[in-house]
């Protein structure tokens, strides 16, 4: 049995969902107990270490750093072949991103690069990714297929998921998202709706290959009507839902993800006020992706005015190969405070606990709890203000998954 006890700890930042949006749980000057995987016992320092005299515990001294749960990025795209490099110096020569997708560009570039990788390959850019994803902090990460849009590499995207679950300490909630685009095979969305209920969404649930499904419900993508159609079937066959709602136009994409009670409604940058109402009455959480906004220079979700009206927003990176090709957390956390108005505060809250929420996993992670895993966080820094203060700056120091050091003193401490 692996028995620790974390002492000294400058800030301890419990980041409890049952404290309100603004407030961390600070406990200082502050002790942890883990045995194996989980949150055994945790609070000031003296009185930890009075407790546990009499039990052998590996004590690691943490010198004063703050500790913070581990990191959950709840959106991203990170099972890709191929790059789109090409159609970021288009966006910088003033190309807008729907002009490149409809001259052909866009996910159907990456579908194209997609099919023709091996699993073997995927799974080896998986890992350097999820390598850098930890760096960052991360210690749960959402990974969305959707760019095979056919049977055959959606499944393919979702077995690396499956298996890099399994290798890397980095946890992976899977989701299928063969509702991203509609591939040239087919002559309309119409057409590739009817094969995804009929066809793929079935195929995918009877494997068990994703928990949750979602659509991109906009313009140029699926409408009301096909993202409701979609979202049924996934629901009847035991997905939960998510949705990318209202990114490029308000379509009514919010009031659909209340309508269909989803987990969560992603992006929102063109969201409604009525659209956020719906979100607070059914309790659907907000997934907000400032560096996609950032990437195409377009306006911010307006987070502040969702806390006004009683949401309590989730930022992830979005990190995919297009609109935003970034695993920054740094960079997240600087433009969720500086350009969405949040405070620092919020934005821990909003890669923490209710980032969890997002992913209906806020039972297990997301806050330092007793019999939660300790998945943990420790920075190189003499307190939590600095992981905004320090501009788009790598605070992480050490890394603490299931209760093992993966990263310490910032270098990798696993194999796989």
């Amino acid at each position: 049995m692996s028995k620790k006890i974390l002492k000294n700890i400058g800030e301890l930042l419990t980041c409890s969902e049952k404290l309100d949006n603004n407030d961390l749980g600070i406990i200082e000057n502050a002790a942890l107990v883990i045995e194996n995987d989980i949150i055994k016992d945790y609070g000031k320092n003296d009185y930890i270490l009075n407790q546990y005299q009499s039990e052998k515990f590996e004590i690691i001294d943490i010198d004063s750093q703050p500790v913070l749960p581990g990191f959950i990025d709840s959106h991203t795209h990170f099972v890709f072949g191929g790059y789109r490099d090409d159609e970021f110096n288009q966006r910088l020569r003033g190309k807008s991103y729907e002009e490149i997708m409809e001259s052909g560009g866009g996910i159907i570039n990456t579908v194209n690069s997609t099919r023709k990788a091996s699993l073997s390959k995927l799974e080896k850019l998986g890992i350097q990714r999820l390598n850098n994803m930890l760096q960052n902090g991360v210690t749960t990460v959402e990974g969305k297929s959707g760019y095979g849009l056919n049977l055959k590499t959606e499944k393919k995207q979702l077995k690396v998921m499956k298996n890099l679950n399994k290798k890397h300490p980095v946890n992976i909630i899977s989701t299928f998202m063969g509702a991203h685009a509609t591939p040239n095979t087919f002559k309309t969305s119409e057409e590739y709706t009817n094969y995804l209920i009929n066809k793929m969404l079935p195929e995918i649930a009877k494997e068990n290959l994703a928990e949750f499904n979602d659509v991109f419900c906009d313009k140029g993508a699926f409408s009301i009507e096909e993202s409701r159609k979609i979202m049924k079937t996934a629901k009847n066959l035991g997905f939960k839902l998510k949705i990318h709602a209202d990114e490029i136009k308000n379509t009514g994409a919010a009031e659909l993800a209340s309508e269909m009670k989803a987990v969560s409604a992603e992006h929102l940058l063109k969201v409604s006020n009525k659209g956020i109402k719906e979100l607070v009455s059914s309790e659907v959480k907000p997934v907000l992706l400032p560096i996609t906004a950032f990437s195409l220079k377009e306006e911010y979700a307006p987070a502040r005015e969702m806390m006004n009206m009683g949401l309590e927003p989730v930022i992830a990176t979005d990190f995919n190969p297009g609109s935003c090709y970034s695993e920054s957390i740094p960079l997240l956390l600087s433009l969720a405070t500086l350009y969405m108005n949040m405070t620092p505060e919020e934005a821990i809250r909003g890669l923490t606990i209710n980032a969890a929420q997002a992913l209906n996993k806020e039972k297990e992670v997301g806050s330092i709890e007793i019999g939660k895993k300790a998945d943990l966080v420790i920075l190189s820094a003499p307190s939590y203000t600095h992981l905004t203060y320090h501009i788009a700056h790598n605070s992480v120091k050490d890394v603490v998954k299931n209760g093992k050091f993966v990263i310490k003193n910032t270098n990798f401490n696993w194999r796989n």
